[in-house]
């Protein structure tokens, strides 16, 4: 039996404890419970315990004020350092922690990246994390989020096969960027099948910390995703996405004139089935050839897409009205947005195109809502969601 079923109940014998005995407490406390941080209801308590630490603080988007922490009070006498959060129960979050960190704020910060490296790291006592190519993140999940599991743990899973390319485009003016393919389960069985195929921008990402080719593969297994060819290639950095995405019919023909038919040339490629889809600036870049071309990309995922005010607002504003005055549109339509991304450049404007696509009789459209952030663990969490909705299974979604 624990010793405590709540964090309070055990901050409570802790203070009633003296000073030099509450170091027992503590050590029996995290023998008891491993793993941290103590969700309870719709509060979680996070914790930090090592020896020569001065301060501590959460490090959460969430929290409003510069710097977004949440410092943590120390228990007299002891190492441990504590603080409790309250959340909706379907948040889905990532974290840090703060370490020995100044405390000043971000906005006069001189060298952000030196700080970051010498101060904030992941929780060490919760292994959910997400790895990303710059850094990690720890993440809370309350008991009523989405799942969010290791894809890569899932060991009866059968395999699809992932394949690296590079490829160049004149139409971009790029040279031997990464590209991946993704080949279902029995792919090579079958030699006269053609499969649809899903066309995903930031293939660092979606090969990567989203997991997707496992994801796909747990997804087929069980019926809920149809078998299909998923490809992406590197986006370059930040300027070169903004610069590609961003309504640039230079993409759209990159997609047309080069990606499909390499694709074509090299994979069983089912043309008349195509999809298009993608995450933040890369939604926009999906959304934009299939409001170009609905009658090639008839399946669209738009993940987190920022349609208001910001960098390109005045391209980006205009979706709505595209959507709006579209003669067509794909015949399925994925759509999310997070909780807690910036209202003005994310939530409104993505409850504002809401209210355009559920008025069309003409298109499957799911839109949904979550209980997240802007970041790698929000578009992991939905787009098992999205893969489902774009390119059901015989299961059904």
């Amino acid at each position: 039996m624990p010793n405590w079923t709540t964090f309070e109940a055990f901050l409570k014998e802790a203070q009633s404890t003296p000073t030099d005995q509450r170091q027992d407490l503590v050590d029996t406390l995290l023998r008891e419970r491993i793993y941290w941080p103590w969700v309870n209801g719709n509060h979680a308590t996070f914790i930090y315990s090592a020896p020569n630490t001065v301060r501590v603080a959460l490090n959460l988007d969430t929290i409003k004020q510069d710097p977004p922490f949440a410092p943590m009070q120390r228990l007299d006498g002891t190492s441990l350092f504590y603080v409790t959060r309250q959340f909706e129960r379907d948040d889905l979050l990532d974290y840090l922690l703060a370490v020995n960190d100044p405390m000043t704020p971000l906005a006069q910060e001189r060298d952000i990246v030196r700080r970051i490296d010498r101060f904030w790291r992941t929780d060490p006592r919760n292994p959910y994390k997400i790895t990303t190519g710059q850094a990690d993140v720890s993440v809370v999940r309350l008991d009523h989020a989405r799942p969010f599991p290791d894809w890569s743990k899932l060991n009866r899973v059968p395999h699809g096969q992932v394949h690296d390319h590079t490829i160049s485009s004149k139409q971009l003016g790029f040279t031997d960027r990464q590209l991946w393919v993704y080949t279902p389960p029995n792919y090579e069985d079958n030699p006269d099948k053609e499969y649809p195929m899903l066309i995903l921008q930031d293939g660092q990402w979606m090969f990567g910390a989203l997991q997707i080719p496992l994801m796909a593969d747990a997804l087929i297994k069980h019926g809920v995703l149809e078998p299909l060819i998923i490809v992406s290639k590197h986006s370059g950095n930040q300027q070169d996405r903004i610069k590609n995405y961003v309504s640039n019919d230079k993409h759209y023909n990159y997609l047309m004139l080069e990606l499909l038919p390499f694709m074509q040339a090299n994979y069983r490629v089912d043309a008349t089935n195509l999809g298009i889809g993608g995450v933040s600036a890369g939604a926009i870049a999906a959304a934009h050839a299939s409001l170009k071309n609905p009658g090639v990309f008839e399946r669209l995922i738009m993940v987190s897409p920022p349609l208001g005010k910001g960098i390109a607002q005045d391209q980006l504003r205009q979706y709505k009205e595209r959507f709006e005055t579209a003669r067509k549109l794909p015949e399925r339509i994925f759509q999310s947005v997070g909780r807690y991304e910036t209202k003005s450049r994310f939530v409104l404007p993505a409850q504002v195109l809401y209210g355009v696509l559920s008025k069309r009789d003409d298109v499957a459209y799911k839109y949904t809502e979550i209980g997240s952030g802007h970041g790698l663990v929000a578009f992991r969490s939905i787009f098992p969601e999205a893969l489902q909705w774009a390119f059901p299974g015989n299961v059904g979604v």
